[in-house]
């Protein structure tokens, strides 16, 4: 199992650490600071030592590394992994504005269904089965979820159950979430949040979210 220490510092951005499995063009370290793709969040960018990373992906409580083809990396090599803070302060920031847009929506429409979520470093989106347009509730969402970005919450982000690796995070303005992202400390970090309104076919409705840069 990897320890994931980007839930332990989320704001670090080298890590040395070891290889412990390699097969072929895919590593496993005994450490963490690079995020594999998962709950829509986008995979970091990085490299371990001199070599780019090309895809990470989780499976079960390991997370592979793809890295180039001829790559020397052997069990038991030492490694420095950095990781693109930009992006990843990007992603993280993204990601809670779309936490905060969901617990919102479900709030305002008791028993929506989120059908699908993405976040990546420019954008968010979330989708919802709806068969009417969200378009009437976009300025009173939007006027609460910077409410809650003004407020500069601290964000607590924790172990529900650390064996099964289930995390949480919580603010004051709404309930206690589950999330094994990576979080911001404060709210205030996110910036202004622009939502608007995107027609993905009869039924479903996305909302894209955008942060102030």
């Amino acid at each position: 199992m990897t320890h994931k220490a980007f839930w332990d510092a989320p704001y670090r951005t080298e890590l040395a650490t070891t290889i412990t499995a390699v097969n072929g063009d895919v590593v496993q370290v005994a450490a963490t600071i690079f995020y594999a793709e998962s709950g829509g969040q986008e995979s970091d960018a990085g490299q371990f030592n001199q070599w780019p990373v090309l895809a990470a992906r989780k499976d079960g409580k390991a997370i592979h590394y793809t890295l180039p083809a001829g790559h020397d990396l052997q069990p038991g090599d030492a490694v420095t992994m950095q990781i693109d803070w930009p992006r990843r302060h990007a992603l993280m920031r993204l990601h809670f504005a779309a936490e905060i847009v969901l617990e919102l929506v479900c709030a305002a429409l008791p028993g929506v269904v989120k059908v699908g979520a993405h976040i990546a470093a420019d954008k968010a989106r979330i989708d919802f089965l709806l068969d009417t347009p969200v378009t009437p509730l976009l300025p009173a969402l939007t006027e609460q979820a910077n409410a809650i970005v003004i407020a500069d919450y601290a964000i607590e982000s924790a172990f529900s159950d650390e064996a099964g690796e289930r995390r949480y995070w919580q603010i004051p303005a709404l309930a206690r979430v589950p999330c094994g992202g990576t979080h911001l400390r404060h709210t205030g970090e996110i910036g202004s949040i622009a939502l608007k309104r995107k027609n993905v076919g009869k039924g479903k409705e996305r909302i894209e979210i955008t942060v102030a840069a």
